[in-house]
């Protein structure tokens, strides 16, 4: 067997371009997955019934399916409609929708172990509910489940590969294009495998040092993030 990377290397412009598409899509997607996960947490811890059924049914649906079938349904449910948008956008939207299911599960574990004895003292202070959520409730739980969130947003970048299935032009497609053209596909997904690998380290080190400067009482009691 004759291994030769220079082809691969060859066309490291289609992988840096990969790269940088699978960083867009993944910085977004856990930005806005976050934020819709934690409202569908809020939603699912809701007194209101009809609403707590459908946050957690929206929950178990979603944990429950594969992402690649989800994204298809999302590709071709838009277009079955006469709804046309770039890929760049389904992708974030199932992406997004993905994200948010099993962030608001992390969320809801972290929202659960507030006391209510803290949440009741606040709203003895006169603090309004926006308040009592804001400045009391989820900022020790985020810092509770911190290293849940980070794990789940590693995952959902080296899910975004998945996305290469609707023609997005990240790093598995980059990679896909390549081994077609140079028939060298042992050299190619090794490549790939190891800019994933570098980008999961990354990720984690971008992650751990947020949660050193955003959280200073768990690094000054050493609890690790």
């Amino acid at each position: 067997m004759n291994i030769d990377f220079g082809p691969v290397f060859a066309r490291s412009g289609f992988l840096i371009d990969g790269l940088l598409l699978t960083l867009q899509f993944s910085l977004t997607a856990i930005v806005t997955g976050f934020v819709a996960g934690t409202l569908i947490a809020v939603g699912s811890r809701s007194k209101t019934r009809l609403l707590s059924l459908v946050c957690q049914g929206y929950v178990e649906a979603i944990r429950n399916t594969p992402l690649l079938v989800q994204l298809l349904v999302v590709y071709f449910g838009l277009s079955s409609v006469g709804l046309k948008f770039p890929v760049f956008f389904v992708v974030i939207l199932a992406m997004t929708i993905n994200n948010a299911a099993y962030t608001a599960e992390i969320m809801r574990a972290g929202l659960d172990s507030i006391a209510k004895s803290q949440i009741e003292a606040a709203k003895s202070l006169a603090l309004s509910p926006w308040q009592v959520f804001s400045r009391v409730m989820l900022p020790p739980a985020i810092e509770r489940v911190y290293r849940s969130l980070s794990s789940q947003f590693v995952l959902m970048m080296l899910s975004s590969s998945i996305t290469s299935q609707i023609s997005a032009e990240e790093l598995m497609a980059a990679g896909n294009f390549i081994q077609s053209e140079t028939f060298r596909p042992f050299e190619t997904y090794i490549v790939l495998a190891v800019l994933y690998l570098i980008l999961s380290l990354l990720f984690r080190g971008l992650f751990w040092a947020f949660g050193q400067v955003a959280f200073p009482r768990r690094r000054r009691l050493g609890t690790s993030l």
